[in-house]
């Protein structure tokens, strides 16, 4: 493991995460269904700290694909009530749509 870098900017640039590290898993849902068939969009949940670039060198990497573009939004996570009159909450997490390049797929059975 690597030891983790100074508080600095110069040094908060330099330290790559790891692609399995940036990519938590694939979002298997209707709507990204229907991105993936019709528009060659692939959604993804993604480390909260991972920004544009690196996600896009992540999918390159695990998947050997060409990206052309990545959007990211961060989903708030959800109000849950027990009996009580308090709440819990779900965890939040950041979601990427990555467009891939002209004649590129990736097969997630």
């Amino acid at each position: 493991m690597r030891p983790l870098a100074t508080a600095s900017k110069a040094n908060r640039c330099t330290v790559m995460k790891e692609a399995h590290d940036i990519i938590k898993s694939v979002l298997v849902t209707e709507k990204a269904s229907l991105l993936s068939e019709k528009l060659n969009k692939y959604v993804f949940r993604v480390a909260p700290a991972a920004n544009k670039i690196e996600i896009k060198h992540a999918i390159e990497t695990l998947f050997k694909k060409k990206v052309s573009s990545v959007n990211t939004a961060q989903v708030e996570g959800k109000k849950k009530r027990e009996r009580r009159a308090d709440f819990g909450r779900r965890a939040h997490w950041k979601k990427a749509v990555v467009t891939l390049a002209a004649g590129e797929k990736i097969d997630i059975a």
